[in-house]
């Protein structure tokens, strides 16, 4: 079926809004990832959840927080604590800045995940995505030229290879497939499974790296089990 591109005009005023807090999370994002760990940062941004739940149950009808919600956040929550429990303990303050960074840039990962259900509502899945995505390609154009230095460009295969990566799976299927879901479930329980992402992470860089699975890795990903089926638990 073709995807309607027009919009009434009293939906631009939600589509540009829900692009620049895309633009922005993706900033602070890239900008606080310069300033701390890689493990630190995936912490710290896969707490979106916890966000996610928080602003659904104010601004979400119907997707209140319950204490079973509660419990199996916080036992996905303290699965991924686990795989990173050394990075969690490394309190030094020349990554604060960055870790501030990162911990916004997940708070407002939340917020998005909350305005795109509400977006999907009443638009196409699709026409939600596109508008986000191309209202942002200005912004991050713009905000590239003011702090990107000049230099040579360099393609090789391994950076065309990352660029269609992240375009054409992360930007294009991972997302058609996120917004699509958000239009048929309540956005908290989706939002528990992201809690999933940085043992998976840890997981295939096992496989493909070579880099030990240690006993507190699997611990970490019966936590995360465990917690989003109690988040999708419903009572009979």
């Amino acid at each position: 079926a073709r995807v309607p591109l027009r919009v009434a005009r009293v939906r631009w005023r939600g589509l540009a809004a829900l692009s620049l807090l895309f633009s922005v999370q993706i900033g602070l994002l890239n900008l606080g990832t310069q300033h701390t760990l890689a493990a630190r940062a995936t912490v710290l941004t896969c707490t979106y959840p916890v966000f996610l739940a928080l602003f659904a149950h104010y601004l979400l009808p119907g997707d209140r927080l319950t204490l079973t919600k509660i419990a199996g956040l916080v036992l996905a929550l303290f699965g991924v604590a686990l795989v990173f429990r050394d990075a969690l303990f490394l309190l030094d303050t020349r990554y604060l800045a960055g870790d501030l960074l990162t911990l916004c840039s997940g708070m407002l990962l939340g917020l998005r995940q909350v305005v795109l259900k509400r977006m999907v509502a009443g638009l196409h899945p699709y026409t939600v995505l596109f508008w986000q995505a191309t209202l942002s390609l200005p912004q991050f154009a713009a905000v590239g030229l003011l702090t990107e230095r000049a230099g040579p460009w360099a393609l090789s295969v391994p950076v065309v290879g990352a660029v269609a990566y992240l375009g054409l799976v992360v930007a294009g299927f991972c997302f058609m497939v996120n917004v699509s879901l958000m239009r048929r479930h309540r956005a908290s329980v989706l939002g528990a499974f992201g809690f999933a992402t940085p043992v998976f992470g840890v997981l295939l860089s096992g496989l493909l790296l070579g880099e030990p699975l240690s006993p507190v890795l699997l611990v970490s990903m019966v936590l995360v089990g465990l917690g989003i089926v109690v988040v999708n638990w419903q009572r009979g």
